[in-house]
């Protein structure tokens, strides 16, 4: 999937301006208590934080979420608690005793939990984050935000590979500059969907409490790499199950110790059931996974984030969405679901514009929303404005909404002297106008598949996104 843009009802700058003084004017404000939901997300949790190895501000930030979606915060260790979080096993061991930590009879969870939990606004199962004790009380395994380094021909291979996210940003306390919807990558014309690798953020974390980090070798590569796929696929759909089904097995696969040469070979190992063991023996049999290419056979739609994260600027005002289907037919409605489904994440809060042509055949096809989004677990409002365009003008739409100002400036009056009149719809004929007046645009655009084919029918020096900051 992919994105684009509009510069529709309010300025970014005027966003940015009043989100700045905003913030002043919250800093300046007597500190509140932040208010507790009993229906939260963490409604019924007594939790204590274990603050060493986590910033200062970090931590606070962590402590008002979990208080303001219903969890209690007690600041030592007392029977009330039903969690406790650390970093890792050395910030816990050096908190807590290790009789003590034998007798809790709660969970005891690394603080990527946490954070897993409010990147998807949602409880994500604890099993794969507990940190278990031995019979020396010692911890098993540990997080820590520094992922084990290996050489790839020994170890596994930790290349990260793109891969699409409804919403991937780094949090802060007001809610980040940096905001990219659905991921990919942007610069180059063209660039779609793609499924890349994905490998569970924790399991690169854990680690014994060995002097040296070491991360055993992935001996079934050929099935992790596949299921990986799965997961993002799955996750991209909203179909949370099979997507942690499929993430929970390459837990367990790429630890084994030995190759899988048959499916009888991990007839007891958890996580595997019988329908993940069929897949694991095709592809065994014949190296690919046929529900994976059903999937990479399927025509995509495309979602590019256009603006200025396209064009590759540090930061963004606002979030810029160009989709189509290469189909051309199947973005036909595509937009009331996809906004659907964006709220029901509580990601889209605020409605600005919301129209639709595509099925009607009105104002060139194109369907729009413009409204307000946030990140999941903060409040800030963030702009978004969404276009979905016929595929035989979408490259107009891209060269729209991708920018600079100043070139789109520059394209429309080149346009006009050859005769022409240049928008996010289309290059039309333009009437000769009379006196003053700019000419009538006529009711059929010239047809240009890419948007270097409009670079080029105008005489203009192509520009690659990342160019495009004049």
């Amino acid at each position: 999937m992919q994105a684009l843009k509009h510069r529709p009802l309010a300025s970014p700058w005027f966003l940015v301006e009043a989100i700045n003084k905003e913030s002043k004017r919250r800093k300046m404000a007597p500190k509140k208590k932040p208010e507790s939901d009993p229906s939260g997300m963490f409604s019924g949790m007594v939790v204590f934080l274990v603050p060493k190895g986590v910033q200062v501000r970090r931590l606070q930030i962590w402590k008002e979420r979990l208080v303001r979606m219903g969890a209690v915060i007690e600041e030592r260790l007392c029977k009330r608690v039903t969690h406790v979080f650390a970093m890792n096993s050395d910030t816990l061991l050096q908190q807590l005793d290790r009789e003590r930590l034998t007798r809790f009879k709660g969970r005891v969870l690394i603080y990527q939990w946490l954070e897993d939990c409010l990147k998807s606004g949602e409880i994500v199962p604890e099993d794969m984050y507990v940190l278990n004790l031995n019979s020396q009380g010692k911890p098993e395994k540990s997080w820590d935000p520094q992922p084990c380094q290996s050489d790839p021909q020994q170890l596994h291979n930790n290349k990260k590979t793109k891969y699409t996210e409804i919403i991937n940003n780094e949090s802060n306390d007001q809610g980040g500059k940096n905001v990219s919807l659905l991921s990919t990558s942007s610069h180059e014309e063209g660039d779609s969907l793609s499924y890349g690798n994905i490998r569970p953020q924790h399991l690169d974390s854990e680690s014994d409490d060995s002097s040296s980090s070491y991360c055993p070798p992935d001996q079934n590569k050929n099935i992790t790499e596949i299921f990986g796929k799965l997961v993002t696929i799955y996750r991209a759909l909203g179909d949370d199950r099979r997507s942690f089904s499929y993430y929970k097995a390459i837990a367990v696969i790429e630890k084994l110790p030995y190759k899988i040469e048959s499916a009888d070979q991990i007839n007891n190992l958890p996580s595997i059931g019988k329908s993940l063991k069929d897949h694991i023996q095709e592809i065994i049999t014949s190296g690919k996974l046929s529900k994976l290419e059903h999937f990479e056979a399927d025509e995509k739609v495309v979602i590019i984030c256009g603006g200025s994260y396209r064009r590759g600027k540090a930061t963004c005002g606002d979030i810029d969405i160009i989709i189509t289907h290469p189909d051309g037919q199947s973005h036909k409605g595509f937009l009331p679901k996809f906004v659907k489904h964006l709220k029901h994440m509580n990601f889209l809060r605020e409605d600005l514009i919301f129209s639709t042509h595509s099925e009607e055949g009105s104002d060139s096809g194109v369907d729009t929303y413009f409204g307000f989004c946030t990140y999941p677990g903060q409040e800030l409002r963030r702009r978004i404005d969404l276009k979905v365009y016929p595929r035989q003008i979408y490259a107009f739409g891209l060269i729209a909404w991708t920018g600079n100002d100043v070139l789109n400036r520059r394209l429309r009056l080149l346009a006009e002297s050859k005769g022409f009149r240049l928008d996010d719809t289309g290059l039309f004929p333009a009437t000769h106008g009379s006196g003053s007046k700019r000419g009538a645009k006529g009711s059929a655009s010239l047809k240009f598949n890419t948007e270097k084919e409009v670079f080029h029918f105008l005489d203009f020096p192509w520009l690659e996104p990342h160019e495009r900051n004049l």
